[in-house]
């Protein structure tokens, strides 16, 4: 007879990105916080870091009256916290903990650390102190509210604590350690040394089986980080990942299966409906090409082909480029029917919105005032002309400050490609985070998502993939590679190797097949430019069919199977003692 499955009375959870923007675990916490708000009504509490410090977090709401009474305790204790709510879907109760106070104490910490759980921290640099302050921090807290508030609460309740990432790796070991009660979780969303045998330019998947992970972290100057994700992987009670991928790399890079896998899902409610999807869709069309149109010096129309890449700045790991080479590739292909606006939605180091850009879009330029303003910006930092009345450096929209050393413009420049007029592929570097407010495009990024035609994410490490999920969620179908979770999860949804057709067309990419993907993306892109209304609109319906089948209230059961399995092993400890 099946057991009934073991529910959590609280849900506590930590990440580095709890009401904090950097990349695709804000997405996975907060889409998911809405769902988990509908079954434990201000019963899961995130917790994140204050790094708020001058300004307000645009992402958090305080609410002092929110545990009032340990908002005090805290504060006796030299706890430095403030409650709140995060302000996405949901609204789940949200706890920002200061972590500078702990920097003091950092090596009787470690100490602690590697005398319980041998963690080396003797290695740590770049943001391993941060974070780990941070994890410190964040169970402290949890330990300050288990004894104030819910010990008291008669019977023992069921409590679990979610640790994603190495960065909340400490936490997890010290409440492992203080509160042994609590079920602990743990999620690697991407193990730290297969990003950085990635990243380093050597094959990962072909040798996968053959690397040490410990021998690597010493390569590659890794040690710290992968020896806090490792043994956070060994003594947690419910050791998890997002796709088969990157469970496979825990395995052999972590030397730990994982309990179970946590697919990434989505929640659509803020993704526009009827009309209103219409209509966004047109205005982020448009604005779009007046933002290509100002810098190129062109007159695209609506007819052309809107493309684009996206994702953190990971040249190799995010095929970004692949996607050069592609677009490169797609200037000479004659089956191109249509011209083809490509964006390169990446943050970079980014200076400021380019003024003379700003200048030309200010009123809409005539053909006439175009060719009279060629002059206004002689000052450009790189002597890269353009043609067709277009400004200088008419490949980027805002200013870098590292313009010589970006790996997009080199790429762009060793190629020759600069958006010549006679060129039917345009491809245009937007490198800043598009929050609505950068000066230039002034759209956010799922309005950008949604003026696409097709979005393309080649990539080479991608745990799940949560670029080409967003894509089809806005009805955008999609390429990606079966070396995402997110594309294996699809070829398995439709029993085969998807195709534009389906929504989603799944490349099959290897650690020596860059050539062939480039040039697969390339014939996807012209087949795509000859395809009628009638079958672009198919591809879009089966884009978005897709995208339901990855919503959270579809992987949600995942979570619920993780926390029955940390409670049983914590129910089980307390027994023995």
């Amino acid at each position: 007879m099946n057991k009934v499955q073991l529910t959590p009375d609280y849900i506590f959870e930590s990440s580095w990105e709890v009401c904090n923007k950097v990349g695709g675990i804000y997405t996975v916490l907060s889409t998911r916080a809405k769902t988990l708000q509908e079954t434990h009504q201000d019963r899961i509490i995130f917790i994140g870091p204050d790094v708020w410090k001058e300004k307000e977090s645009p992402y958090f709401r305080e609410d002092q009256s929110l545990f009032a009474e340990w908002q005090r305790e805290a504060c006796a204790q030299g706890l430095k916290v403030r409650v709140g709510r995060w302000t996405v879907p949901g609204e789940p109760i949200a706890v920002l903990v200061d972590f500078t106070p702990y920097f003091e104490k950092k090596n009787e910490i470690y100490g602690w650390l590697w005398e319980h759980y041998q963690v080396d921290s003797l290695h740590a640099y770049g943001d391993y102190d941060e974070a780990s302050m941070f994890s410190y921090a964040a169970g402290l807290v949890v330990e300050s509210i288990y004894n104030s508030q819910l010990s008291a609460l008669g019977a023992q309740p069921k409590v679990v604590y979610h640790a994603n990432e190495w960065m909340c790796g400490l936490g997890a070991l010290y409440i492992n350690n203080k509160l042994p009660q609590i079920g602990t979780i743990f999620t690697t969303h991407a193990t730290s040394i297969g990003r950085s045998i990635a990243g380093n330019q050597k094959p990962l998947y072909d040798y996968l089986f053959a690397y040490n992970g410990d021998q690597m972290a010493g390569e590659l100057n890794m040690q710290s980080k992968h020896s806090i994700e490792k043994q956070t992987a060994h003594h947690v009670d419910c050791f998890t990942t997002v796709s088969e991928i990157t469970a496979h790399e825990c395995v052999e890079l972590l030397d730990k299966p994982v309990d179970v896998v946590l697919p990434n899902g989505f929640d659509n409610s803020f993704v526009p409906k009827g009309t209103t999807f219409t209509t966004k869709r047109k205005e982020a069309r448009k604005r779009m090409l007046q933002v290509a149109n100002a810098l190129l010096g062109e007159d695209l129309d609506d007819d052309t082909l809107i493309v684009s890449t996206s994702g953190r700045y990971e040249f190799r790991n995010k095929g970004i480029d692949v996607f050069v080479e592609a677009m490169n590739r797609l200037l000479r292909d004659r089956q191109l029917s249509k011209k083809v606006l490509a964006f390169i939605v990446v943050p970079g180091w980014v200076g400021e919105p380019r003024k003379d850009l700003q200048e030309r879009m200010r009123p809409t330029p005539t053909p006439s005032q175009r060719e009279g303003s060629q002059g206004s910006c002689e000052q450009s930092p790189l002597p890269w002309g353009g043609d067709g009345g277009g400004l200088e450096v008419p490949m980027i929209t805002h200013w870098l400050h590292n313009m010589g050393h970006d790996n997009v413009l080199n790429m762009m420049k060793f190629y020759d490609m600069h958006n010549r007029h006679e060129d039917k592929v345009k491809v245009i570097f937007l490198p800043c985070y598009l929050d609505g407010n950068d000066g230039i495009l002034n759209l956010t990024y799922y309005d950008v998502v949604l003026g696409n035609d097709l979005c393309i994410y080649p990539s080479y490490y991608e745990p799940w993939g949560y670029t080409p999920l967003e894509a089809v969620a806005f009805k955008v179908p999609c390429i990606t590679t079966d070396l995402a979770g997110f594309g294996l999860w699809a070829n398995r949804v439709f029993g085969h190797q998807g195709e534009i057709t389906d929504g989603v067309k799944v490349i099959h990419r290897t650690d020596y097949n860059y050539s062939e993907v480039a040039d697969i993306i390339k014939d996807t892109v012209a087949d795509f430019s000859n395809m009628t209304k009638k079958e672009v609109d198919a591809c879009r319906r089966n884009a978005d069919q897709l995208s339901k089948q990855a919503l959270w209230s579809q992987f949600i059961k995942y979570y619920y199977e993780a926390y029955d399995i940390a409670l049983r092993k914590a129910q089980a400890r307390m027994e023995r003692q």
